[in-house]
């Protein structure tokens, strides 16, 4: 059997209706090879890897031609690679239970190209989106690339800033490689398929279901020698990920934040568990094997401030603060704090988030 044919057979495998990849584990571990679990399910053969209705569905299956199929995926732009494939990303060879195959769009990690998952909260604050990405732009600078899940918030923002720094991003889906998802993110997906990948162990047409996600995290987590929590909940699936890649023998970093903060208190159980912590982000890098950001910007943004104007930035901070409230902590007239906080946002010092909220942006 070629290995193109090889290929056809593991994507016969992989696209089967209904299997996930605990079960095409189990009849691979009965039959070892996927030609032959193809060939004895078109015999109508009794297999007692899978009951059921898995197990009709797999007996339909075996009656479709496997590489009309994948040739047809090919020519319809979704690539697919078996985990016997040379090409085949080797972090995730890794971990103790690597997808049998994946599709994808676009291109997946080149050997020995350095991969950072930067992930976190989809309602995240300001600040967060900040910190995820200064922290994609600094690794898309040094060559690394930013792994995540094309989420809404930290996920979104970290992928869109390292491709805007040049670098490339590579999405994990819990659809299928041709879905995207979320829909509204359809200008990050095609940018990622231009400057990275986009990759799902689900075959085409797959539907973004709940129980695909946790399975996913763990793709996200194997690529990546680095896993970064920006934000998260105490229960979330960023932490979910956080505690697959410990599983996997990844450093996980986190960015510590204030008890009373909620999206703060899964990083700083994090922390508390041992995860690395990020205060500075040049010390960071050099951790982990990266230059400093040469383009960092001067830090003492307050200089050449009036008095006023100081006391105002120094007021401000990375949660929401309304007019009304800064007023009352300056004692100053609102309409004065008004010229104040454009002139602010001018220098790049502060933003309007909403009607009258302001907060500090660096």
């Amino acid at each position: 059997m070629t290995d193109k044919n090889k290929e056809a057979e593991w994507f016969w495998l992989c696209s089967a209706p209904g299997l996930y990849e605990k079960d095409r584990k189990r009849l691979l571990r009965e039959f070892e090879t996927p030609w032959e679990i193809h060939r004895l399910a078109a015999a109508g053969t009794e297999i007692s890897s899978v009951k059921g209705k898995k197990r009709e569905q797999l007996l339909r299956w075996a009656q479709e031609p496997a590489e009309e199929n994948y040739h047809k995926c090919l020519e319809g732009g979704i690539n697919f690679i078996s985990c016997q494939h040379a090409d085949y990303p080797e972090q995730l060879l890794q971990i103790s239970d690597p997808p049998s195959g994946l599709f994808f769009r676009g291109t997946l990690p080149r050997k020995g190209e350095r991969c950072v998952a930067v992930i976190g909260a989809r309602m995240c604050t300001y600040n967060g989106r900040n910190n995820a990405a200064d922290l994609a732009a600094a690794l898309a600078q040094n060559g690394v690339a930013v792994v995540s899940g094309m989420a809404y918030g930290i996920d979104a923002r970290a992928q869109e800033a390292c491709i805007e720094a040049g670098g490339r991003s590579f999405g994990v889906l819990g659809c299928g490689a041709d879905v995207c998802y979320p829909k509204e993110n359809r200008t990050l997906y095609e940018q990622l398929i231009q400057n990275g990948g986009v990759l799902s162990e689900y075959e085409p047409g797959a539907l973004p279901l709940a129980a695909h996600f946790p399975q996913r995290n763990r793709i996200i987590s194997g690529l990546s020698e680095t896993v970064v929590v920006v934000e998260a909940k105490k229960k979330s699936g960023t932490l979910i990920t956080a505690d697959l890649a410990l599983e996997q023998g990844r450093d996980v970093y986190a960015f510590p934040g204030r008890a009373q903060d909620v999206l703060s208190s899964g990083c700083n159980r994090l922390i508390q568990q041992g995860a690395g912590i990020i205060t500075d982000l040049d010390e960071f890098l050099e951790l982990i094997g990266c230059r400093a950001q040469q383009t960092r910007k001067e830090k003492n943004y307050h200089m050449g401030l009036a008095s006023s104007e100081n006391l105002l930035y120094s007021c401000l901070d990375s949660e929401l603060k309304s007019l009304q409230s800064l007023a009352n902590e300056t004692k100053l007239p609102v309409k004065e704090l008004i010229r104040m906080l454009t002139d602010l946002q001018i220098r790049g010092l502060a933003a309007e988030i909403g009607k009258n909220y302001y907060v500090r942006t660096r």
